[in-house]
């Protein structure tokens, strides 16, 4: 197998970026940017939202299909929250192209100072906490890895060890961006002995990691269900959440379970925190105490995710260290 460099990884990404992948990959990425007002109508691609809402939330891509439901509840009870802004990208993104710095969506500049702010992995928070831009968080919900694999799974893929076999073709999140694979598929990979095998040591996103085996993702949550329905990949790293979500709106598409530890369950936290410069203290405050209802919790749970703890939902100092 080929061993790419980040240089040929560039490379690679710029001839596929050339092609029509990365339209068909993205057709919904609006989708990703939400604008909830309190009358129910939800507006797309509004980025200039991020400036006024009443509520700004930059929030992990995982939690995309929950986000409906869960806002409009919250709404229901805060009906004098008329705009809430979320977008649901990955987390690293997020941190390093939109809080620490200016950044662009779609060519517009997105607003610095969410009001929220979480993630996957508590080190993006305590990043935030060294910047002086954060000082408190919670634990909101757990969640869990698991492999995608086309209906019917005809490739007869067991498990995470199959991830070594040759005869298929996979899609899992980039390194770079997504927490998913940076902070746990690759610690999985690396338990099974599989980790430079089936990355080929590339580092790099909507990019071949290995030519005509692995492709890294831009957004996985989107890109893995599409590339396996389209049948330009056999399996792929994904949460379980996910499994829940495309099964539910008929994707053709269906999970294999990965046993604990290697699934991560014990490791994998969703923490959250508010902004010391968002514009809406008061509205953010709001939303993290409904996120320790047993409502919210429940409405985490329909969609795969699992619960937290009485005492994670309580707001306590960010740990200082790595």
């Amino acid at each position: 197998m080929k061993n790419f460099t980040k240089a040929a990884c560039a490379a690679a990404t710029a001839v596929i970026f050339s092609t029509g992948l990365q339209a068909s990959e993205h057709a919904d990425h609006n989708n990703d940017y939400r604008t909830f007002h309190s009358g129910g109508e939800i507006a797309y691609g509004k980025i200039s939202d991020s400036y006024s809402s009443a509520l700004v939330m930059y929030l992990a891509g995982n939690q995309f299909m929950v986000m409906e439901e869960l806002i409009k509840d919250f709404q229901a009870k805060n009906p004098d929250i008329k705009t809430i802004y979320v977008e649901t990208i990955p987390p690293g993104q997020i941190l390093k192209g939109q809080i620490l710095k200016q950044g662009q969506i779609n060519g517009e500049n997105t607003a610095q100072n969410p009001d929220l702010f979480a993630s996957v992995n508590l080190g993006h928070l305590k990043k935030l906490k060294s910047a002086g831009l954060m000082s408190d968080y919670m634990t909101y919900t757990h969640n869990k890895l698991e492999l995608m694999v086309a209906a019917a799974n005809p490739k007869g893929i067991k498990g995470a060890q199959d991830l070594g076999r040759d005869d298929i073709v996979q899609s899992h999140p980039n390194p770079l961006t997504e927490g998913i694979f940076k902070f746990y598929g690759s610690k999985m990979l690396k338990d099974v002995g599989l980790f430079d095998k089936v990355t080929g040591g590339a580092e790099c996103k909507s990019c071949w990691a290995v030519e005509g085996k692995t492709w890294f993702t831009s957004r996985h949550h989107r890109e893995t269900p599409q590339r396996i329905e389209e049948g330009t990949a056999d399996v792929g790293i994904v949460w379980t959440t996910e499994v829940v979500h495309a099964k539910a709106t008929n994707r053709g598409v269906e999970g294999v379970a990965i046993p604990a530890p290697l699934n991560q369950i014990d490791r994998v936290g969703y923490a959250i925190g508010a902004l010391s410069t968002g514009r809406n203290p008061y509205n953010a405050m709001r939303f993290l105490g409904y996120l320790g209802t047993a409502g919210a919790q429940g409405i985490y749970q329909k969609y795969g995710f699992i619960p937290a703890s009485d005492s994670e939902l309580k707001l306590q100092p960010i740990p200082t260290g790595k």
